[in-house]
């Protein structure tokens, strides 16, 4: 689906329900390198009951804030008028636009609007008549697995693929806000890849950017990561989410690790040639070595630089004769033998 790593920064609902706020995170996120801003698309009546209470991180993140779950996502929702603004200012600022759907009838006016993927949140991984709505709309998919075992990993792709999705990559992600570095668990990233040969990613949710560059080394395709304008803003995401100088460095620094990568191939690169003659040996007379003397390891060293017969062929000059006189420490080639 990618031909680097596709960096995703996650705006989500860090705009606080404030169109220009979500603008400048488009003007960030765009500034600071990442390949899409992804934000949340739903209508909060349709995601959660009124009574149901918030998560204990959001409760942490919010301190002191006495509402209902209801209540603080109603506040964070933006208008489908208001989100094809952004769609058309995503375009002006050539950043692709993703948002997640929560919602059967979100699904639909992002398939209009003209989303490139889907991305499913973890939350949604056991709702299959939600997955099937997304495969439906043929698009390629993004499937975040927080909170999931394995084997609901394999129920949902078995659902995907049933109602028609076809090219699917698999984000690991552990659902919390901050989530501590013990709790990454990152080789389960390259779990789901062997178990599924599917391209895998990382939906980072932890404090700074260590662990989405070392998702980045291990192989991930996708890198996620919540991006606010300030980490001291009101709000569930903003705590564990990166400032714009921070996400930039940490843009950088993927960039940096995946030209690292390589193919695969271990042979010499390109700028090691020039060092190879200067920090490898050659076998060296260790003494004088007339015309016609059986030459012996006794005769030999191994000294730098490495233009002459290399020590591993040592085996090859024992036992033959010098053509000619070898002063002691000439460096010896094959025409003196």
């Amino acid at each position: 689906m990618f031909n680097r790593v596709f960096i995703i920064a996650e705006a989500g609902v860090n705009h606080n329900g404030d169109l220009q706020l979500a603008r400048k995170l488009v003007d960030a996120a765009a500034e600071a390198g990442a390949d899409a801003v992804k934000f949340q698309t739903f209508k909060a009546e349709e995601v959660v009951t009124p009574n149901a209470e918030r998560a204990q991180y959001q409760k942490d993140n919010m301190p002191g804030k006495d509402e209902s779950q209801l209540e603080m996502i109603k506040r964070l929702e933006l208008s489908y008028a208001q989100f094809r603004e952004l769609y058309a200012y995503c375009r002006q600022k050539v950043i692709i636009f993703l948002s997640s759907p929560f919602d059967q009838e979100s699904i639909d006016f992002l398939a209009e609007l003209g989303v490139p993927y889907f991305k499913i949140p973890s939350g949604e991984i056991t709702n299959y008549p939600f997955l099937r709505r997304i495969a439906g709309k043929k698009r390629p998919v993004i499937l975040s697995t927080g909170m999931a075992t394995l084997g609901e990993v394999e129920g949902a792709l078995q659902v995907l693929r049933e109602a028609g999705a076809t090219d699917i990559t698999l984000l690991h992600c552990t659902t919390n806000y901050p989530t501590l570095p013990e709790e990454v668990n990152l080789r389960a990233m390259l779990t789901m890849k062997q178990a599924f040969a599917l391209p895998v990613g990382y939906s980072d949710h932890t404090m700074g950017i260590a662990v989405p560059i070392a998702a980045a080394a291990l192989g991930a395709e996708v890198i996620e990561k919540h991006l606010t304008l300030d980490r001291n803003l009101p709000g569930p995401d903003h705590r564990a989410s990166l400032e714009p100088g921070e996400f930039k460095d940490m843009v950088a620094a993927i960039r940096q690790v995946e030209k690292s990568l390589g193919d695969g191939i271990k042979r010499p690169a390109p700028g090691e040639l020039a060092v190879m003659s200067a920090a490898r040996r050659s076998l060296v007379a260790a003494r004088d070595i007339a015309a016609g003397e059986i030459i012996t390891e006794s005769c030999l060293t191994a000294k730098r630089p490495g233009t002459g017969i290399p020590p591993n062929l040592l085996d090859m000059v024992v036992g033959r004769q010098a053509r000619r006189d070898i002063a002691a420490g000439s460096i010896l080639s094959w025409d003196m033998i």
